[in-house]
């Protein structure tokens, strides 16, 4: 499974390059904070599949990584992507290391 760091996804949100953000985070949790992206629950992956990027880099981000990997085991496995990444550490790790303002869960 490849990954990035949030240091990498930093500099991808402040470049011109087209990427999509994807979080499979629950919508509570999101409200609490968020570094953008289609919010898309993990457990709605299936349903909603079609809003995924084939075409360009796709990074998928959680809490900690956990349950992004597990979606992109699924989509890899059984839609064939082969464009996702899953942010290392997750939000967690982009409120300590990128923005810590934001409210850490």
């Amino acid at each position: 499974m490849k990954s990035i760091n949030v240091q990498e996804l930093q500099t991808m949100k402040s470049s011109s390059k087209p990427f999509q953000l994807i979080d499979v985070r629950e919508l509570h949790e999101s409200e609490i904070c968020s570094i953008g992206g289609t919010l898309i629950p993990m457990n709605q992956i299936p349903m909603r599949v079609h809003e995924i990027a084939k075409d360009q880099p796709v990074i998928v981000y959680c809490r900690a990584g956990m349950r992004s990997a597990s979606v992109i085991q699924y989509l890899e496995s059984q839609e064939g992507f082969e464009n996702l990444y899953n942010l290392e550490g997750g939000i967690l790790d982009w409120i300590r290391e990128i923005d810590s303002s934001m409210t850490s869960y």
